[in-house]
């Protein structure tokens, strides 16, 4: 048993509450739980008790047993003076104040009925299950699914919200600078991410702003910075490149130190960090305001109108540096765009938003509501539990819910966990 179930029935009074008494005898009445505390001190704060016939205002420490209070050291922690009941599943001696009266305790299994608990450890026991709830998932209802996704959808947002503040801070709140290191990470999807990321934190935003007019020096830049530039191909283009490469090294006292090396292994061509470098540079090309754009957008059509954008002469017969092939324009697919609506201009939306002081939860939902869903082994193992995943929204949150609270073991603050548990016990 975990101390987060004795929590569980605490917090949402999951337990006989008349004619209860203290270890002690005493006639005891739950006025109010308290508030739940995540962080050090008492477990709940502030909670109102009768004891006795008389009121007390205070907090609740709770344990599996009450000699954890010896083992957590709570009697030498001057937090715990305040505790006016020691909730326990086992009694197995008495707490005292320091004037030697007795902590009132509350001995949780005396009025648990047993088939809370049993339903309990069938809830939380893994048996080598994929989630411990898989086996009842797909009796949860679905307004419960439907609104608790949505939560966990924004709960991803605000992680994100939280990195995208973090880059700001280092950026000096330059949010066009923020914007091109999120989109860069994103260009270089889950293989080449953090090295395009890298590359983005070392590239000044100054000098991107400078070179944009000229294409070619923008994609010398993203290629030196990047280390593509360091062979010897025998192309005149590679060559024109590294040139002017060196002019900008000198000219803006450039390196790229630090930067993650880029790989080609098991990517398809399309995917290869020469073309998703190349669509970048011919992005910032093109869109001399990206920023104020991405802000502003509303649609997922407005999302493939702005990202509409076509590679250099070279890269339309080129995947890489050395080998010519069939001409094409490298456009960026539509469910690459999604991608980067879900990562990066939703993201950063809500983050501006929230910045300037405004709400965006319903605008930022129903653009998530219109993007396709994502495809990965974790969104396809719950739609084989109950099909959920019908759009970007649901899947973000379905990775929220796998690895903040699945994973986790945090059943008890889940609202699925939550609802099968209290439909197991009527």
């Amino acid at each position: 048993m975990r101390e987060s179930f004795l929590h569980y029935l605490w917090k949402y009074k999951k337990f006989q509450t008349n004619k209860i008494k203290t270890s002690q005898g005493e006639a005891l009445n739950v006025i109010n739980v308290g508030e739940h505390n995540a962080h050090s001190g008492p477990d709940f704060f502030n909670a109102k008790l009768e004891i006795g016939g008389q009121l007390w205002a205070g907090n609740v420490e709770i344990h599996l047993k009450s000699t954890d209070w010896f083992i957590h050291n709570h009697e030498i922690d001057e937090a715990y003076n305040n505790v006016i009941l020691h909730v326990v599943w086992e009694h197995d001696t008495d707490i005292f104040y320091a004037d030697n009266t007795v902590v009132p305790a509350l001995v949780l299994k005396d009025y648990v009925d047993p088939k809370v608990l049993a339903n309990y450890q069938a809830l939380s026991s893994s048996n080598k299950k994929w989630i411990f709830c898989e086996n009842s998932f797909d009796q949860v209802e679905d307004f419960l699914l439907s609104n608790w996704l949505e939560r966990l959808y924004i709960e991803r947002l605000e992680r994100k919200t939280q990195e995208i503040q973090n880059l700001l801070q280092a950026s000096l709140n330059n949010w066009k600078a923020v914007l091109f290191q999120l989109l860069a990470k994103n260009f270089g999807l889950k293989i080449n991410g953090d090295a395009f990321g890298s590359m983005a934190v070392r590239t000044s935003w100054n000098v991107i702003q400078k070179v944009t007019p000229n294409l070619q020096q923008l994609e010398a830049l993203f290629f030196g910075q990047i280390g593509l530039l360091e062979d010897n191909f025998q192309e005149s283009y590679y060559f024109e490149l590294q040139k002017e490469y060196a002019y900008l090294q000198h000219k803006f006292n450039l390196n790229n130190q630090g930067v993650l090396p880029v790989h080609f292994f098991k990517l398809r061509p399309p995917n290869f960090p020469t073309i998703r470098v190349a669509q970048l540079a011919a992005i910032y090309h093109q869109e001399s305001d990206l920023f104020s754009k991405v802000v502003r957008l509303k649609t997922k059509e407005e999302a493939y109108e702005l990202f509409n954008v076509e590679v250099s002469e070279f890269w339309k017969n080129h995947y890489t540096f050395k080998a010519v092939s069939k001409p094409s324009g490298k456009h960026l697919t539509k469910s690459f765009i999604d991608l980067l609506i879900i990562n990066t201009v939703i993201p950063m939306q809500y983050t501006y938003a929230k910045q300037m002081g405004k709400e965006m939860d319903e605008e930022v939902l129903m653009l998530a509501h219109t993007i396709a869903p994502e495809k990965n082994s974790i969104v396809e193992k719950f739609n084989n539990l109950k099909a959920l995943s019908s759009s970007a929204l649901k899947s973000q949150a379905l990775l929220q819910l796998k690895n903040n609270y699945c994973d986790k073991q945090k059943c008890l603050e889940c609202a699925i966990g939550n609802a099968l548990l209290s439909r197991e016990l009527k």
